[in-house]
């Protein structure tokens, strides 16, 4: 068994039961275009899966834990969690052209770290796509369990892992294949939009490609499942599909009156 290895805002693992619940039950290739945390690709444990992220440090992070695993356990190891060193390591991006120069496990190992000691678990940046987020004063944070990522490992063998836009899975998906999508979410309020996951965001644009895209799957005799949140405007643009309306509660708000159970939907086209 392996489990996700940084926390991330927005992650599936409480909606677990009712994405499996809706899932196809038969289906060949499993694509996951906006693997974030990767809650659902480590439950389902797929061999020959295909992930993606738009997230260069993110997407780092899986091909170094598939190909370079105790190198990394060594340097998680090293770090100290304090406010002082947090800043340090954090700081690291704002000189891109020494950045650069570190090596893949070195970035991957850092960004473990500051996604464990960072506050909330919160991956943002700003237009500049440096990490902006507060330390998090943990007292003593598990950073890391090594079983786990030589165990992820393992999984990570045999799945392709790309970067860039979601849209490049499209050459890739054949008949019978089964893509569930992830992505930044429509906002609810102004309070509630952390999509900054990325310095391009994820603006309304990027949601009616991402329709198409669903269009193009369904054309081709696939499937796909797609999380988003119950608004409107997704109602609207997918009221051509099944919409099964779930619940999870509100991981991040700025304001503490905007937490608690909220309605989200899973869009499907079977």
């Amino acid at each position: 068994m392996c489990k996700p290895v940084v926390k991330w805002v927005g992650g599936k693992r409480q909606l677990i039961n009712d994405i499996k619940n809706n899932m196809p039950k038969k289906f060949n290739r499993y694509f996951e275009p906006f693997i974030g945390g990767g809650a659902v690709f480590f439950e389902l444990k797929q061999e020959n899966s295909f992930i993606n992220d738009y997230n260069p440090e993110l997407t780092n992070l899986y091909e170094i834990i598939k190909t370079r695993p105790k190198e990394l356990i060594r340097d998680l190891k090293k770090h100290i969690n304090n406010e002082e060193y947090y800043y340090k390591l954090r700081a690291l991006d704002r000189e891109p052209t020494k950045y650069k120069r570190k090596s893949k496990v070195k970035k991957a190992s850092r960004f473990i770290f500051l996604n464990k000691t960072g506050y909330n678990g919160l991956y943002r940046v700003n237009r500049k796509g440096q990490n902006n987020v507060p330390y998090g004063r943990y007292i003593n944070p598990t950073i890391f369990e090594e079983e786990n990522i030589l165990k992820c490992s393992k999984l990570l063998q045999s799945t392709t892992i790309t970067t860039g836009d979601f849209e490049q899975i499209r050459e890739y998906i054949k008949e019978g294949d089964f893509i569930y999508f992830d992505p930044p979410y429509v906002p609810l309020n102004a309070t509630s939009n952390f999509t900054a996951y990325t310095d391009k965001g994820f603006d309304d644009d990027m949601q009616f490609r991402l329709k198409e895209l669903c269009d193009y799957i369904d054309s081709i005799g696939a499937y796909f499942l797609l999380s988003n949140s119950y608004t409107d405007f997704i109602l609207d643009l997918y009221k051509d599909y099944g919409i099964v309306i779930v619940e999870a509660n509100r991981a991040l708000n700025c304001k503490s009156t905007g937490r608690g159970k909220i309605k989200e939907v899973l869009v499907k086209n079977y």
